[in-house]
């Protein structure tokens, strides 16, 4: 490849893309666009003609990889579809959600009642066929949600992090297999 001062280029294994300033033997002197020069091998470069961003102006070419793709992308659906009819159940797992009051209540008592409702909505779920429920703990220090995965381990249920959209980080969505009972 023939490179020349003022040839427009980019460096292969970099992000690096500015203009030929200078030639000293097999070394070719690089400024980007910030003013910064830099030292590579010819072989390292690759002399741009056109730049991406005018390539990207010409929808219609005619590549069947391409075109394949595309067809490819439109195709494909969300594995986590919600049905019409599907219920689901939310269960808000906040300790002032639960009781009115829960003034003299040390940490294990508050822990205790947030996994025994959670169990009790669980069992409540599985006796009347319901296959979505989402137990909203908040994200504090994680020690109801990992009580709530050993929970779960008991059960025929596939749980995972609800929608994010919806429920930022504290939400555990809980799939229940219907089958198994």
């Amino acid at each position: 490849m023939c490179l020349e001062i003022g040839n427009k280029v980019s460096v292969i294994d970099d992000v690096v893309k500015g203009i030929v300033t200078k030639i000293v033997k097999d070394r070719v002197f690089v400024k980007d666009e910030e003013g910064m020069e830099f030292c590579f091998f010819a072989s390292e470069l690759v002399k741009v003609e056109v730049d991406q961003n005018d390539l990207t102006k010409f929808s219609d070419i005619d590549n069947a990889l391409l075109k394949e793709k595309k067809e490819e992308k439109r195709k494909k659906k969300s594995l986590f579809v919600k049905q019409r009819n599907e219920v689901v159940m939310e269960v808000d797992l906040h300790i002032e959600k639960l009781v009115k009051s829960y003034r003299g209540m040390d940490n294990y008592d508050i822990l205790t009642l947030q996994v025994n409702t959670a169990k009790a909505k669980l069992e409540y779920c599985l006796r009347n066929r319901i296959s979505k429920i989402v137990f909203i703990h908040g994200v504090g220090e994680g020690v109801l949600k990992t009580e709530l995965n050993y929970l779960f381990n008991n059960y025929p249920v596939k749980y995972y992090d609800a929608s994010y959209q919806k429920y930022g980080l504290g939400a555990t969505e809980v799939y229940i297999f219907q089958n198994s009972i």
